[in-house]
């Protein structure tokens, strides 16, 4: 079976939202993408995938404010509607899971957005380590 992008490897075809949310390679599909909690390896530990052109910037941050943001705020004027508790329990509720929600949500997103810059072949992204295409 060839992968995605019609090159010569025999690579299964990794569905790249399936490759963001278990952060893994978005050519092979079993490789580890992260070697800290947001740090891109520079090349796959299974197939060789150069990773090293990896350009997510702040496409990821962005989405997970809008996202985290927005789970955020229905739960908050939720709880504000309902119960009406006082303004130091809000912020013993919303501050850490605003922490956890927003960190939680950025590594699978940076991981979705490395896979599609490989599914769209965007900085070069699908060389192996050595350089080559594979093509």
């Amino acid at each position: 079976m060839t992968d995605q992008q019609g090159g010569g490897g025999d690579w299964p075809a990794v569905n790249p939202l399936v490759a963001g949310l278990r952060c893994r390679c978005p050519r092979c599909g079993e490789g580890r993408l992260f070697r800290g909690l947001l740090a891109v390896r520079d090349s796959c530990d299974r197939c060789g995938l150069d990773l090293r052109d990896v350009a997510s910037e702040d496409g990821p941050a962005a989405f997970v404010i809008l996202i985290a943001g927005f789970i955020l705020m229905a739960l908050v004027l939720w709880v504000e509607l309902t119960w009406a508790p006082p303004i130091w329990l809000h912020l013993v509720i919303w501050l850490p899971l605003a922490v956890v929600l927003s960190i939680g949500l950025l590594r699978p997103m940076k991981a979705w957005m490395v896979a599609q810059q490989y599914r769209h072949r965007i900085l070069g992204l699908g060389r192996d380590a050595d350089g080559t295409t594979g093509d």
